[in-house]
């Protein structure tokens, strides 16, 4: 068995990292540079910087403050947000970045996935899905534009598509849960690692140290994301590594 990751993520906006709930009422909690630094001396296997208006706002990636923050960490560095084109997958990767994740983009031009993975390979390419439940189809359904729009896509079915085009890594974001701090979605990435034989990262909704060893050992996903628990220093890397390793689950 693969050790399981720990990944805190920046939610980048104007170049300072921001959190919400639902993807709404953000708050800045500071520089990404800083906060990436002290991530790395915590001991995070991975960290993810999305860029979360840039795609709304038509721009792309700020590509200087990746360099900047590329330069304070030695983990691998997943880096989404305003991602458009091979080209866009080629200027991060230049600045530092290990992996590039793809979402609203994707959604338009599945494309996109498999010129990426042809030119960088699937490792380079994560599909990044930001999922919503939706009762009256009890599916769980895709939304693009940083969780502002609903599509038609069923978002097991887009992860299984995506894979098949290339993509590496799913990340995978339930809006439901997102800084609500009542646990991650089960559910969901249940569904998921059942559907696809890639990495599944779950993202959304850690309120607590116990929510990392349940995520990992009932929906058996890969890496597990997290933000506000970290930024606000309700939690270090090392209690939850700590308390991991204490359940039996593989840590690096």
């Amino acid at each position: 068995m693969l050790a399981k990751r720990i990944i805190p993520c920046l939610d980048v906006d104007h170049g300072r990292v921001k959190k919400g709930v639902n993807f709404v009422n953000l708050k800045d909690v500071g520089d990404p540079t800083d906060i990436a630094a002290a991530y790395q001396k915590q001991g995070a296997d991975e960290l993810v910087f999305l860029d979360i208006t840039a795609t709304n706002e038509k721009r792309k990636a700020i590509v200087d403050t990746i360099e900047k923050v590329a330069s304070q960490v030695f983990m691998p560095l997943t880096v989404g947000g305003g991602i458009h084109s091979v080209a866009d997958m080629m200027a991060l990767l230049k600045a530092g970045a290990d992996k590039t994740a793809v979402n609203s983009a994707a959604v338009q031009n599945p494309d996109l996935i498999s010129e990426g993975a042809e030119k960088f390979g699937s490792q380079c390419v994560v599909l990044a899905i930001d999922a919503k439940f939706n009762p009256q189809t009890q599916s769980y359904q895709v939304y693009v534009n940083g969780g502002r729009t609903p599509t038609n896509l069923d978002a097991i079915e887009w992860a299984k598509a995506g894979v098949a085009k290339g993509a590496g890594e799913l990340l995978v974001t339930s809006m439901d849960k997102d800084g609500t701090k009542s646990g991650y979605d089960i559910e969901l990435y249940k569904r998921l690692t059942a559907a696809v034989s890639v990495p599944v990262i779950a993202s959304g909704g850690v309120g607590k140290v116990t929510d990392f060893p349940e995520v990992f050992q009932q929906a058996d996903v890969d890496g597990a994301l997290a933000a506000s628990v970290f930024h606000f220093g309700e939690l270090t890397i090392s209690d939850v590594k700590k308390e991991l390793k204490k359940d039996g689950v593989i840590v690096r």
